[in-house]
């Protein structure tokens, strides 16, 4: 097996041999050398070391999980300095992120926008209308199959013409079980061949079926500077009747921060995040936002007039963009508490909740509109940007498990808000009991695997070392 201890960091990586397995298995070195920037540096160039290709990294196409397990463990002691592998073991030295800009088009170069994004989607149309009755799925097979005759009906450019089979393409990748629809006005990719950018002057060039447009836009500071890290497809959007140009752009990531401790987060529906040092950030104006949304649209939606439908679709995101607006502000004030305080996050693995739990029917629509997830998300990507390390821990018994004696029984919660120890008597809000026992279980680090590991004499790894 060839010897890759080369691929890690200076340190043994915060995760187990597992995660590293996981990763790397089956991973071509050319790939790898292709999606790692410090390896690429490193070894760039037609005689790059790694870059042969005839084996797989790690495991030479042929090596079983539980044995490169163990050779990993070996390794340990030949970390090099120029690679380090973050806590969540991915080899990124960036993040993505999209800005949204508004166009200011105008009545003439409206149209020409409108028809272009129905012709393209016609087209998308057309090529999965083939895929389907051909059962041809692969976006080379769909180019050879359609091009030409995407070409000669719907008069699109040779670049939108390939974008178009990339989308159905890529619409076909999550399964082959039902045929795919494109709406008219369906958003549309761009690239740069199609598409460039002038930010001094705020215009974009953009082909349309009426040829190169060049139109301005609006768009806020923030949106102006991740536009400088642009990077990817652009996709056009249509909504009520404005249009929108939401790019990728890659920023980059700052280096995580020397943490002590961790800050605890417990999300709830009462309350939407109770913090260990007792921070509360209630739900109640979220909840009374959503509970007066959902009488109104059964009263208009039992009236049923053209004016009721019309005031439907006014409201129509409203409640959804206020909830959203609500996770982005405290999400912002625990990553912000957490890189003033030199700690990490730690949060709830909630995945699969809504599953695991049963309410009564009153309470199903306050369970389902528990946007816990997108908070999660915006913790994540937040604590990326700040440098912050974000730590999701198992919620098993966190808000019945008492912090100062450690008995956990269902008695100690004896509603939803008051936690009291049957065991010492300790008492105070249960959520705030819960989120310092999430703390605690994310200041336990992830074990580093054992420097030690026995090998025969005949090369062979013997038992397996403790992780």
């Amino acid at each position: 097996m060839p010897n890759h201890g080369h691929l890690f960091g200076s340190a043994p990586p915060q995760c187990s041999p597992a995660d590293l397995v996981g990763y790397f298995k089956g991973i071509r070195s050319r790939r790898l050398i292709q999606e790692c920037p410090a390896l690429r540096r490193q070894y760039g160039g037609k005689n790059a070391a790694l870059g042969a290709a005839g084996y797989d990294a790690g495991t030479a196409g042929h090596v079983s999980a539980d044995r490169i397990k163990r050779y990993i463990e070996a390794c340990q002691q030949e970390w090099i300095p120029y690679l380090k592998l973050p806590p969540t073991c991915a080899i990124i030295e960036g993040m993505k992120l999209m800005a949204q800009v508004k166009l200011l088009p105008d009545t003439r170069q409206a149209d020409a926008l409108r028809r272009t994004m129905e012709q393209a989607n016609a087209a998308s149309q057309f090529v999965s209308d083939r895929a389907w009755e051909t059962r041809t799925f692969r976006q080379y097979d769909l180019h050879h199959l359609c091009y030409q005759a995407i070409r000669t009906q719907f008069g699109l450019s040779a670049q939108v013409t390939v974008r178009v089979i990339g989308k159905v393409a890529d619409a076909y990748k999550l399964d082959r079980q039902s045929k795919r629809t494109f709406r008219p006005a369906g958003g549309i990719a761009y690239d740069d061949r199609i598409l460039s950018w002038r930010l001094d002057k705020s215009i974009v060039s953009i082909w349309t079926v009426e040829g190169r447009l060049h139109i301005p836009f609006t768009c806020g500071e923030r949106q102006r500077a991740l536009l400088q890290a642009r990077q990817g497809e652009t996709d056009l959007v249509t909504f009520r009747g404005l249009y929108l140009l939401s790019a990728t752009c890659e920023v980059q990531e700052p280096e995580p921060i020397d943490v002590a401790g961790a800050l605890g987060v417990d999300l709830g529906v009462t309350n939407i995040a109770v913090d260990s040092d007792g921070e509360v950030h209630s739900s109640s104006q979220v909840n009374n936002v959503r509970h007066r949304h959902r009488r109104l649209r059964a009263k208009l939606q039992r009236k049923g007039t053209k004016a009721a439908r019309h005031r439907l679709r006014q409201l129509s995101g409203k409640e959804a963009r206020f909830g959203q607006w609500v996770n982005h502000n405290i999400s912002k004030r625990i990553v912000t508490k957490a890189k003033d305080t030199q700690r990490a996050v730690a949060l709830e693995n909630l995945e699969g909740i809504r599953q695991r739990v049963t309410v009564r029917k009153p309470q199903r629509a306050t369970l389902h509109s528990w946007s816990f997830n997108q908070l999660r998300s915006f913790v994540a990507y937040k604590g990326i940007r700040a440098g912050v390390p974000v730590i999701l821990v198992d919620p098993r018994n966190t808000s019945r498990t008492c912090p100062t004696c450690g008995c956990i029984d269902q008695r100690n919660r004896p509603s939803q808000s008051k936690f009291l120890c049957v065991s010492c008597g300790h008492a105070g809000l249960a959520d705030r009991v819960a989120a310092i026992n999430i703390g605690r279980r994310g200041e336990v680090s992830h074990p580093n695997v054992s420097t030690t590991p026995r090998v025969n004499p005949q090369g062979a790894f013997g038992s397996e070392s403790r992780v």
